[in-house]
């Protein structure tokens, strides 16, 4: 499975900053015994692991070259790709600048980098043979994308950045096959290319007879764009611990005792071994 991370963005809301906003430090990890800063898309790139991708693509702009230096070719079982993006042009367009890489045939994870969002492993409720949407409860659903669903959990509508949505439920991740990728380009290229945001592009997919699953698995998301965002994620992580902390046979029981997520999902690899010394072997 493909994960694809657009990271083109200049992530102007909390400028300034020296580097990438990918790369803003966001809570900490264990090394061992020492505890280290990380990255907030660490948080993304960890999911997409657990959730079994094993290839990734980072869709960057030309000047944001520090993103490569950080992870360099590969982390833990997944390698690294990296996709240009000549000029903002919006998060569609950032999609798709991976798609010559998706075979049709394979499936495709799709995360914001800059967002940190529970559980760990809530891109493993989503089904691969389907376009699906992994769905958050906020207090603020119009700074958002908020989905609207039927009773049978169908999407109907996705209100992008609308005043007073429907919904407080917001989309974080989603996946699909390969094909289904290639016929949102496709719609999107009919479209002449004016859809910046996915809501509008689904929207339209939608009216053309196509489908879409909202799965409300989630349970907090925060977008860390923003300096009030950096704040609530600091105060989400504050209340957990570290990633390899060791946790104690209370909390490994309560969470053993949590419904089994699909079986191709595994244990989240950051903060193991493999992980910390993959970021210890990058250039910083």
């Amino acid at each position: 499975m493909w994960g694809i991370i657009p990271a083109a963005g200049a992530g102007s809301r909390i400028q300034p900053l020296a580097f990438s906003k990918e790369l803003l430090p966001v809570g900490s990890r264990l090394d061992g015994t020492t505890e280290r800063p990380r990255a907030v898309s660490e948080y993304l790139v960890e999911r997409m692991l657990i959730s079994g991708v094993k290839k990734l693509c980072f869709v960057i702009s030309h000047g944001k070259s520090d993103i490569l230096e950080y992870y360099g070719g590969r982390i833990g079982e997944a390698d690294i790709s990296y996709v240009v993006q000549p000029r903002p042009a919006g998060l569609c367009d950032a999609i798709f600048r991976a798609l010559p890489l998706i075979p049709p045939n394979e499936s495709v994870a799709i995360g914001l980098p800059d967002t940190i969002w529970f559980p760990h492993d809530g891109l493993c409720a989503l089904a691969e043979d389907a376009l699906s949407f992994l769905l958050f409860p906020v207090k603020r659903p119009e700074f958002f994308d908020a989905v609207v669903l039927d009773e049978a959990g169908r999407v109907v509508e996705i209100q992008v950045k609308k005043t007073h949505p429907a919904s407080s439920w917001v989309w974080g991740a989603f996946k699909m096959p390969g094909r289904i990728l290639n016929d949102l380009f496709q719609l999107w290229c009919s479209r002449d290319r004016r859809d910046e945001y996915m809501g509008t592009l689904i929207n339209a997919y939608l009216a053309a007879g196509g489908e879409a699953k909202g799965i409300r698995a989630g349970e907090s998301y925060v977008d860390v764009g923003t300096l009030d965002g950096y704040r609530e994620a600091v105060k989400l992580l504050s209340a957990r611990p570290p990633a390899g902390l060791r946790r104690s046979k209370g909390q490994r029981r309560a969470l053993q005792s949590k419904p089994i997520s699909p079986g191709r999902c595994r244990p989240a690899a950051a903060g193991s071994k493999a992980w910390n010394s993959q970021l210890k072997s990058t250039p910083k």
